[in-house]
C-alpha cells in the first residue's frame, strides 16, 4: 500500500489512539459498537483496529463475543515511564508528605508541550467525606475549570490565556462538571486576575459538582519558567475561602521544593527544549 505523505498512516493512528483514549475511561471494556459511536468510525473499522490492538497485548477481550477493555499493560509502560523520567521518584515524598499535613487528595500536573497533565497523586484523606478520583494520571487538565489549569493561565498574558483556552474549549464537556466553572471569557479573565492578586487559584463545584480545589504553579528553580502546577482537592465542606488561606502557605512551599528539585526529573534534564518552550 502507498501512503499519500502520510495522511493515511496518520488517519490510521489517529483512529487507533481515539479506540485507546476512549477505553481509558472504561475499564469494564465496551461493546464494538458502543466504541463506533462514540469515536465516529465505522464498526467494521473498529473491529480490526480492536483485533490488531488484541493481538499486540494492549486490548483485551472480556469472551469470545464480549467487550473489549484496555490490558494493564498500557498503563504499566506509562508508570514505567514516569518512573524512568524521574518524576515519581523525586515528586512523591513531596506529595505524600503535603498530603499527611493537609489531609487531602494532592495531584501533581506537568506542562508537556500545549497541554498540562496530571501524572502523580497523593491521599492524605483516611477517613469521613473524601475526593479520590483515582483516574486521573495521564489525564489532560480541562485549563477553564481545573484549578491547575486556572494557575498555569494565570502565568501567562490574557491574549495566550485566552488562545490556549479557545483551542481546548471554555466548557468541560463531561455529565459531572460543575456549574460554577467561568462560563464567558470574560469570567474567565476575571478568575484569573483574582489568581494573580491572590496568589494561588481557587475552583468550587467548577471541574466536578461538591468538588472545591486551590493550585499554584511550580516554578523552575525558583525562577520565571513554570513547569506544572500542585493542587489540593477535596469536599467543598472542608475546604472553604478559609482552609484555603491558611494552607496557602503550605501549598507554596512544597511547589517551591518541586520546583527547586527539577533537575533531578531526567524528564526535563533530558529535554531540554521543554523549558526553553516554556520559558516561551
Amino acid at each position: 500500500m502507498e501512503f499519500n505523505n502520510g495522511k493515511i498512516m496518520g488517519s490510521v493512528l489517529e483512529k487507533s489512539l481515539a479506540i485507546v483514549e476512549l477505553l481509558v475511561d472504561y475499564p469494564e471494556g465496551l461493546t464494538v459498537s458502543a466504541i463506533a459511536q462514540a469515536t465516529d468510525q465505522p464498526a467494521s473499522g473498529v473491529h480490526r483496529t480492536l483485533q490488531e490492538l488484541t493481538r499486540l497485548g494492549y486490548v483485551r477481550q472480556a469472551q469470545a463475543h464480549g467487550d473489549y477493555a484496555l490490558t494493564i499493560r498500557m498503563s504499566a509502560m506509562g508508570l514505567g515511564f514516569l518512573g524512568r523520567a524521574g518524576i515519581t521518584d523525586v515528586a512523591q515524598p513531596v506529595l505524600d508528605r503535603l498530603a499527611a499535613d493537609c489531609g487531602e487528595l494532592i495531584r501533581l500536573s506537568i506542562i508537556d508541550g500545549d497541554d498540562l497533565i496530571w501524572v502523580a497523586v497523593a491521599q492524605g484523606g483516611t477517613r469521613g467525606l473524601r475526593y479520590d478520583p483515582g483516574q486521573e494520571q495521564g489525564v489532560v487538565v480541562h485549563l477553564a475549570s481545573a484549578a491547575g489549569g486556572l494557575a498555569w493561565l494565570s502565568t501567562m498574558g490574557d491574549d495566550e490565556a485566552l488562545t490556549r483556552v479557545s483551542r481546548q474549549g471554555l466548557i468541560r464537556e463531561a455529565d459531572n462538571s460543575g456549574s460554577k466553572a467561568p462560563q464567558t471569557l470574560t469570567e474567565l479573565l476575571a478568575r484569573l486576575s483574582e489568581t494573580r492578586e491572590r496568589g494561588y487559584s481557587i475552583a468550587v463545584d467548577s471541574y466536578l459538582v461538591g468538588m472545591a480545589a486551590m493550585a499554584v504553579p511550580i516554578r523552575y528553580r525558583g525562577g520565571d519558567t513554570v513547569i506544572g502546577c500542585l493542587s489540593i482537592a477535596g469536599p467543598t465542606a472542608r475546604l472553604d475561602p478559609a482552609w484555603m488561606a491558611d494552607h496557602a502557605g503550605m501549598l507554596k512551599d512544597a511547589a517551591a521544593e518541586l520546583g527547586d528539585a527539577a533537575l533531578g526529573f531526567r524528564y526535563f534534564s533530558c529535554n531540554s527544549g521543554l523549558l526553553a518552550k516554556a520559558a516561551g
